[in-house]
């Protein structure tokens, strides 16, 4: 019984060590440019394809 009570703990100790990277990582704002990376493909990136040539 003091092995659920301990795995319990963990658990709860992992899962807020998860949350508050989850909050510093909104604060530092990772999670602000959601555009740009859907539609990085589709931008043309002419300046690699001059230095091959």
């Amino acid at each position: 019984m003091s092995i659920l009570i301990l795995l319990v703990i963990l658990a709860i100790i992992v899962a807020g060590s998860f949350l508050a990277a989850f909050f510093w990582a909104t604060k530092d704002g990772q999670f602000e440019d959601t555009f740009s990376p859907s539609v990085r493909i589709l931008m043309d990136n002419d300046r690699k394809e001059n230095k091959k040539h």
